[in-house]
């Protein structure tokens, strides 16, 4: 095999190592993260910390329960794909105020809403669920679906 030969095929396999590994790469998603937007200038509450391991394997929920696409279906996710932040669509941060639109509107304008709508009425609907008579707006249940129990204590 001539030394051109050799030379070809070392480059050849160093691009498909570097290929094979493009391929398996993608966002790494950290068990626990905490929900630090850096557009915001200032976070008027403590961080929320989100725990993907628990939502994922304890409540078996699918990534295309929270991330979705930009008519709000489903997006087909596995762990380790590529995901947008919230806020490269939702990509105002700071409200308007007096600002006169409507809530779902506000939702698809706005990070913060977006966020809140997402996570708030998944905890409310497992909440009433769970068909407790002392919760039937599901605020009360073990999901958390005020401020205070979502948002430590800056």
């Amino acid at each position: 095999m001539g030394k051109r030969m050799l030379t070809v095929l070392l480059i050849t396999g160093v691009a498909l190592v570097f290929a094979a590994t493009g391929l398996q790469a993608g966002t790494k998603v950290e068990d626990t993260i905490q929900m630090n937007t850096k557009e915001y200038a200032d976070h008027s509450k403590g961080l929320v910390e989100f725990t993907h391991k628990k939502h994922i394997e304890e409540y078996k929920l699918k990534c295309g329960e929270c991330h979705h696409d930009a008519e709000g279906k489903p997006l087909d996710l596995k762990s380790g794909d590529d995901v947008q932040r919230c806020v490269e669509c939702h990509k105002e941060t700071e409200k308007v105020k007096g600002e006169k639109i409507s809530k779902k509107d506000k939702i698809m304008k706005y990070q913060q809403e977006a966020m809140h709508a997402n996570c708030i009425e998944c905890h409310k609907e497992h909440n009433i669920s769970l068909k407790d008579p002392k919760d039937p707006r599901g605020t009360k249940g073990p999901a958390p679906a005020s401020c205070s129990k979502c948002h430590p204590k800056k």
